[in-house]
């Protein structure tokens, strides 16, 4: 097993209009790595934004089929990667500032 640090778990948040809505739930998504398990989330979370983490759902987004158009009755297939993400929960009162200071 390779050793991740902290800053190697989380690749990027995930920002979506319901991954949004989640937050005022004190929920938030993160794209992980893929070797990445519960445990080493939850650390990397509570090391990277000194915030205390309730719980930690992990899923595999699967790969999504895509289809380029090249030009006129010619098409290619391809796929889109999949990814694994993790929904972390925080405690009451806590949060992160995924936007920055925008």
């Amino acid at each position: 097993m390779t050793s991740l640090t902290h800053a190697d778990v989380l690749i990027r948040p995930v920002i979506t209009e319901k991954n949004t809505r989640l937050t005022e739930l004190g929920q938030y998504t993160f794209e992980v790595a893929p070797e990445a398990n519960k445990i080493m989330v939850k650390q990397a979370i509570e090391a990277l934004f000194g915030v205390s983490v309730q719980a930690v759902n992990m899923l595999i987004v699967k790969p999504k089929k895509k289809r380029i158009l090249r030009s006129r009755n010619q098409r290619e297939f391809g796929r889109k990667g999949g990814y694994k993400k993790a929904i972390v929960t925080l405690a009451a009162g806590d949060s992160i500032d995924i936007f920055g200071d925008i």
